[in-house]
C-alpha cells in the first residue's frame, strides 16, 4: 500500500543519515549562475547587432552600460538567481535514514518511512534511488544526488538487500497513446502523466505516478518517454 507523508522523523542513534550537504548545493548554484550571469555583455552585444532579435530593445539598453559595470551586474544578478535555485535544489534533495529496522526517505520536509520487512531490495536506476517490495510493487523512486557507493555501505551494512540492477529490467515497455494490455484508466493516467511532465508539474507527475501503482502499473522515465510494466496494486 501506499505509504502516507508525515513530518521527517528524528534520527535515532542507531541510524545512518545521508544528506546532500546544503552548503556545497548553495555554493554550486550560485557559482554557476555568477558565471552564466557574466556571459550577459556578450549575448547582449551580439542581440544588439542582429537586423532583428527577440528582445533586441533590451540588448540595446544593456549595452548602454558601460564596463565593468555590465559585467559584475549580469554577473551580480546571476548569482542571486543561483541562490533562488539553490535554495530549491536544497528543498528537493533527498536524505535518506537506514536503520536496521526501517528506510526512511525525505523529501521537501516530508518522510515516508519503510519498516524492513516491506522492503525487498533498493537498486539505483540512473540518478534515482527505488525500493521494491518483495511482491516485485515500487515502493519509492526518489531523485538522489548521495554518493552512491556511502548510499550502498549504509544500506548492506544494516542488514538491507541491494541490488547491482534493476532486477525487473527485462519487464519495461515503453508506453505510446492507446497501448493494450494496461488496465482500465492507465493510458488516461499515463497521458496526464506525459502532459504533467512536458509542463515540468513534479508534484502532479509524482501523484499520477502513485495513482498507476494502486491500478498496478509502475512507471519509470528515461528522458522524454515513459516506460511501464505490471505489478501487483497497492492499495
Amino acid at each position: 500500500m501506499d505509504v502516507d507523508k508525515k513530518p521527517a522523523a528524528p534520527a535515532r542513534d542507531d541510524e545512518t543519515v545521508l544528506a546532500e550537504s546544503p552548503l556545497f548545493l548553495m555554493l554550486v548554484c550560485v557559482v554557476c549562475g555568477a558565471v552564466v550571469g557574466a556571459f550577459v555583455p556578450l549575448l547582449a552585444h551580439g542581440l544588439a547587432k542582429l537586423r532583428w532579435a527577440p528582445f533586441k530593445g533590451l540588448a540595446e539598453l544593456l549595452t548602454t552600460v558601460p564596463e565593468p559595470w555590465l559585467t559584475l551586474g549580469g554577473a551580480g544578478v546571476g548569482a542571486l538567481l543561483g541562490l533562488l535555485v539553490g535554495f530549491l535544489a536544497v528543498h528537493e534533495s533527498l536524505t535518506v535514514r537506514i536503520s536496521d529496522t526501517r528506510i526512511v526517505l525525505t523529501v521537501r520536509d516530508a518522510s515516508r518511512e519503510f519498516p524492513r520487512g516491506d522492503v525487498a531490495s533498493a537498486h539505483r536506476d540512473g540518478k534515482q534511488l527505488v525500493l521494491l517490495a518483495p511482491d516485485g510493487a515500487e515502493l519509492a523512486r526518489e531523485k538522489s544526488g548521495l554518493p552512491w557507493p556511502r548510499l550502498t555501505e549504509a544500506l548492506t551494512a544494516h542488514g538491507h538487500g541491494w541490488a547491482p540492477e534493476d532486477p525487473h529490467r527485462e519487464s519495461w515497455r515503453r508506453w505510446v497513446p492507446g497501448t493494450a494490455g494496461l488496465p482500465e484508466g492507465a493510458n488516461a493516467l499515463l497521458n496526464a502523466r506525459a502532459t504533467a511532465r512536458e509542463r515540468d508539474n513534479e508534484d502532479d507527475a509524482r501523484e499520477l505516478a502513485q495513482e498507476l501503482r494502486r491500478l498496478g502499473v509502475t512507471v519509470r522515465d528515461e528522458k522524454n518517454r515513459q516506460y511501464w510494466r505490471r505489478s501487483p496494486p497497492r492499495h
